[in-house]
């Protein structure tokens, strides 16, 4: 039963682009798809590189449409983002939207970043952002995490939300604003939300000044 309503969903969603379909159950602890890429093939093939779909695409629904069809979670390099593991050794790297589109695999916060580059890259119009969630902290495979990344956009005077590594693919919205999104969220993925931000970037504020201060002249 279960896989048949996210057939049913899926079929929506390439069909109609912006079908709203919210999954019955998800599991709390993970930011893995709850249904594996190979569900949404159908959307697979158009373009085959990076410049080409910023000439193809038009709309957040080509964008999300592709995610749908290619995304893979790396569980792997999560736990490596994980709050425990930054504290010791630091940040990675966040894959740069071209080399994600040669290979469609990582976690959130890459996924939010393809997104909102490419979408602000085909559509400046729709003012896409980050929207950083910050859960209760879980723990998985002994370290903890905290923070989900997705895309935002805006029609209509509405905000919508993409680009989610829980559901890619999936389109949420209209909403009034993010904590509408953030009510409609928790429930689903069945965890506490603390704080929910719209942001430009996926970097922290204090690494951007450092950055722009480096620029300036006369910086050391």
């Amino acid at each position: 039963m279960q896989r048949a309503r996210r057939i049913v969903c899926t079929a929506l969603l390439l069909g109609a682009g912006a079908a709203w379909c919210t999954e019955p159950r998800a599991d709390p602890d993970s930011d893995a798809p709850e249904q594996p890429a190979a569900m949404v093939q159908g959307a697979a093939g158009g373009p085959a590189s990076y410049a080409q779909a910023l000439r193809t695409w038009q709309r957040p629904e080509d964008i999300n449409a592709w995610l749908g069809a290619r995304f893979e979670y790396d569980l792997a390099r999560a736990l490596r983002l994980s709050e425990s593991q930054r504290a010791r050794s630091g940040t990675l790297p966040i894959i740069e939207p071209r080399a994600f589109f040669e290979s469609p695999h990582g976690v959130c916060v890459d996924v939010a970043r393809f997104a909102v580059e490419s979408l602000r890259a085909i559509d400046p119009q729709a003012r896409a952002a980050y929207l950083m969630i910050e859960f209760n902290p879980a723990t998985l495979s002994g370290q903890t995490l905290r923070r989900h990344w997705v895309a935002t956009f805006e029609r209509d005077g509405a905000l919508y939300v993409f680009a989610d590594s829980k559901r890619p693919g999936h389109l949420a919205g209209p909403y009034a604003d993010a904590q509408a999104f953030a009510a409609d969220y928790a429930r689903y993925r069945g965890r506490e939300i603390v704080a929910v931000r719209q942001r430009a970037s996926y970097e922290r504020q204090r690494r951007q000044l450092a950055t722009r201060q480096a620029r300036e002249p006369g910086a050391p």
